[in-house]
C-alpha cells in the first residue's frame, strides 16, 4: 500500500466549494484505483511554539486547515493517477479551480508502516 497525504489552507467561507471540489477529486481517485480517500476540515488545529499545521501552511485569518489522504494499492497507481489528473479537464483552472491556495499546500507520499 501507498498513502498520499496533504495539508492545505482553505478560506473558511469556501467550505462548501472545497467540499464539492473534493467530491469530484475523490470520485476521480476511486475511478483510477484509490482504495480510500478522506478529507478532514480542521476543528482543533492549535498553533505551536516552534511548528504546527497552521504555521506550516502559513494560515491566514479567515482560513481553516484541511488534512486529507488517499490510500492506494501501490505507488505506481498513485503516480499514474496524479499524472492523469494534471491533464484531465475536470481539474482545469477554468472548469474546476481548487478553492484553496495551492502554493501553500504541503503534500507527500508514504509507504505503509503499519495498520491497525
Amino acid at each position: 500500500m501507498f498513502i498520499s497525504g496533504w495539508v492545505v489552507p482553505v478560506p473558511t467561507d469556501k467550505r462548501e466549494e472545497f467540499k464539492k471540489w473534493a467530491e469530484v477529486s475523490v470520485a476521480f481517485f476511486k475511478e483510477n484505483g484509490a482504495i480510500d480517500a478522506v478529507n478532514g476540515w480542521g476543528d482543533y488545529v492549535p498553533d505551536g511554539q516552534l511548528t504546527s499545521l497552521p504555521m506550516a501552511v502559513k494560515l491566514q485569518p479567515g482560513e481553516t486547515v484541511v488534512f486529507g489522504w488517499i490510500v492506494w494499492p501501490d505507488k505506481e497507481t498513485n503516480d499514474r493517477t496524479m499524472q492523469a489528473m494534471m491533464v484531465d479537464p475536470r481539474f482545469g483552472p477554468e472548469q474546476n479551480p481548487m478553492p484553496a491556495d495551492g502554493k501553500r499546500i504541503i503534500f507527500g507520499g508514504f509507504s505503509l508502516l503499519n495498520r491497525m
